[in-house]
């Protein structure tokens, strides 16, 4: 049976950073933030959007009422979640009006709770093979103002339905896993920003890819010749190009060098545009690479998905013929319509994010153009609301 991504979409801010103005406001040159981590734009996330809403934002693009009826299955992957017990996975249900029968999960281990649900969805299908999941990655990064992180932040998500005979990407039923109790990157519960060693960061990521890339091509008795593209959790571009000149330097072939660097530039067009999205990141790339239109029919591609802590994943999936009539360069368009803000703006606008709190408070969500907003909280209870006119 084939089974895979359906449907596929993706949601961030309307507004962004220029990553050389933000450079120049931190005494830093340029290149240093365009080059050498490979980021242009920053999505600066509006304090009326949380985990919640851009999930609903990117799922609202995907899921018709032929979906809410089908859909048996939610699966969140976040490590922003809003709420120590209740799933956002319900609240994202509840807004997307997705029938009652079914039933969801909210799923964290950093930036790789959304592969874990891709996973749990391949067995559920398997089993239930006329029934649709919807999975989501939502998350907003953030470091902090003026800290050596604050040039990877960034934020929104990708939702996927899943089912079988997809008509995007057919996912590989083998995939190579591994696990290690390291430090970092955390985020302790008094925190709402991270804590990140980024030099051993960098190190573990990129021998986890090895590791696990390696040991993908000995148990199926492949070669890096037989990818079309290899793409990565992107946090920011630069560590992707790393991954991929660490298993590039042992290779002869020049056509196969040039190939996977060239889909490498597809994959991380859209991640140096926004920034890092944790649990979306891998799959923005996706996006990245689907619209860029230069895939054949049954193009295979290998995917590297990280999450600190920290747990890594090599798989593959297989791009299926006419995928262009399901995703293409208009899914992405919207990104063209976003407005710059100064470096003032977006350090006022992150201050402004609602800190965990008993008193009731709104948030700025009258000048939010999105569909869903967060409006703020009464009684400790988070308010939602979908309506992009005349809001009150």
């Amino acid at each position: 049976m084939k089974i895979g991504i359906d449907k596929l979409s993706f949601f961030t801010s309307d507004l962004y950073l220029p990553m050389a103005d933000l450079a120049n406001a931190r005494n830093e040159d340029p290149n240093k933030y365009l080059i050498g981590i490979g980021q242009s734009k920053q999505a600066v996330i509006r304090n009326s959007q949380d985990t919640v809403t851009l999930a609903a934002n990117a799922a609202m693009k995907i899921v018709d009422d032929e979906e809410r009826a089908k859909i048996d299955l939610v699966l969140f992957g976040t490590e922003s979640g809003v709420d120590n017990s209740k799933s956002a996975a319900i609240y994202l249900q509840s807004l997307l009006k997705i029938n009652s029968a079914a039933s969801g999960v909210e799923l964290k281990q950093a930036c790789f709770g959304l592969t874990a649900g891709i996973q749990l969805a391949m067995g559920y299908i398997a089993l239930h093979p006329d029934r649709r999941v919807l999975l989501v990655g939502s998350d907003i990064a953030r470091y902090g103002i003026n800290t050596l992180g604050e040039k990877t932040q960034g934020g929104g998500a990708v939702a996927m339905i899943m089912s079988a005979n997809p008509r995007i990407l057919e996912i590989g039923t083998q995939s190579t896993h591994l696990t290690r109790d390291i430090m970092d990157f955390w985020r302790p519960l008094n925190r709402d920003e991270a804590l990140v060693d980024g030099q051993y960061s960098s190190e573990e990521f990129i021998q986890f890819f090895k590791e696990t890339f390696n040991l993908y091509l000995e148990s199926q008795d492949e070669t890096i010749n037989d990818f079309d593209a290899l793409i990565f959790h992107l946090p920011y571009t630069k560590m992707g190009l790393k991954a991929l000149r660490a298993v590039l330097e042992n290779v002869d072939n020049l056509s196969v060098k040039e190939r996977l660097l060239d889909k490498f530039e597809d994959s991380r067009r859209l991640n140096r545009e926004v920034g890092n999205l944790y649990t979306g990141s891998l799959y923005l790339s996706l996006i990245s690479l689907l619209t860029a239109g230069t895939l054949k029919d049954g193009a295979n591609i290998g995917l590297f998905s990280y999450g600190s802590g920290a747990e890594g994943e090599f798989f593959t999936g297989k791009v299926v013929a006419g995928y262009e009539k399901m995703i293409n360069k208009n899914s992405v368009k919207f990104l063209e319509n976003r407005q710059a803000v100064s470096v003032s703006e977006y350090e006022r606008i992150y201050r402004s994010f609602l800190k965990p709190q008993t008193d009731d408070a709104k948030t700025d969500f009258k000048n939010d153009p999105a569909p869903f907003v967060f409006k703020g909280q009464e009684n400790q209870k988070r308010i939602y609301d979908q309506n992009n006119e005349n809001r009150n």
